[in-house]
């Protein structure tokens, strides 16, 4: 990650059809962390569009859980749409597939998992913002 773990907070909020990948700066005048998280988070969604999800194996390991199943997922199967926002910025993850699906959560419990204090479980607001608990 080009950006300190440790000045950002990644919030990993699971829905009916994917999930939302969020990464915050904890302290908002920090502007190059949020640079670096906006940078990083796109070009994740670039590579993830085209079928690359190596990114992550670099950082948490090839048995990763779901993330053999990203892997082989074809093109398409998973939408991606990358938001700036107040902070830094989020992936929100789509998929009509349930495998694929199952693969996004367990995905999301391994990183809450694997980043410690710096990530939490997200909870969607009614209208449809994640939040942190």
């Amino acid at each position: 990650m080009p950006f300190q773990l440790s000045a950002t907070i990644h919030i990993f909020t699971k829905t009916e059809e994917g999930g939302i990948q969020r990464v915050v700066v904890k302290d908002s005048s920090n502007v190059e962390q949020v640079r670096l998280i906006r940078k990083h988070l796109r070009e994740m969604q670039g590579k993830f569009q085209q079928g690359d999800f190596s990114g992550p194996s670099h950082i948490h390991g090839d048995d990763m859980p779901g993330l053999a199943m990203l892997k082989t997922a074809r093109l398409g199967a998973i939408s991606l749409t990358y938001t700036d926002v107040e902070g830094g910025a989020e992936i929100t993850y789509r998929t009509t597939e349930a495998a694929l699906l199952a693969a996004l959560h367990a995905w999301f419990d391994a990183q809450i998992s694997d980043h410690g204090a710096d990530a939490i479980e997200g909870h969607m607001q009614n209208h449809g913002q994640p939040t942190s608990h």
